[in-house]
């Protein structure tokens, strides 16, 4: 069977076991190497409530503690919630729309009835990018470490 990464999906070089870690969107228990992590900065109060705050408050520069927090993700929750993304291999490929020479399905190859029954093997192919890896989507309030 071949390997689909090098690493197998985890940073546990050496280690024979890993402590476990509750993923934050779906409770599951995710081997905290293959964890996706992520250290979130944020306000107590929300945006919203913050001038409110400030005029309320009787100190005239006072500045609102933040709650810092290392959140950990399962790989399918992460994907699921756009976290990270599965990312082309080609370093531009990300996020550029494909070229007017790019290929495109081929239409002449119907099969003998002309609906893609039957016919030669290969209809309706489309060609493009390898995908392996993640692209992470930073999100508000989000610092990635």
């Amino acid at each position: 069977m071949t390997k689909k990464r090098r690493n197998n999906g985890r940073s546990k070089h050496g280690r024979g076991h890993v402590k476990r870690v509750r993923c934050e969107s779906s409770g599951a228990l995710v081997p905290k190497d293959k964890a996706v992590k992520r250290y979130v900065v944020r306000n107590i109060v929300e945006s919203a409530a913050v001038r409110d705050l400030q005029d309320a408050s009787a100190y005239p520069a006072y500045t609102l503690p933040k709650v810092y927090r290392k959140v950990y993700y399962s790989i399918s929750a992460a994907i699921h919630s756009k976290i990270v993304a599965s990312a082309p291999t080609s370093p531009g490929a990300a996020g550029t729309p494909p070229s007017a020479s790019a290929p495109r399905r081929n239409k002449a190859k119907r099969g003998r009835d002309g609906l893609g029954r039957g016919g030669e093997q290969g209809h309706g192919e489309v060609l493009g990018a390898e995908w392996v890896g993640f692209r992470v989507f930073p999100g508000p309030g989000l610092v990635s470490q």
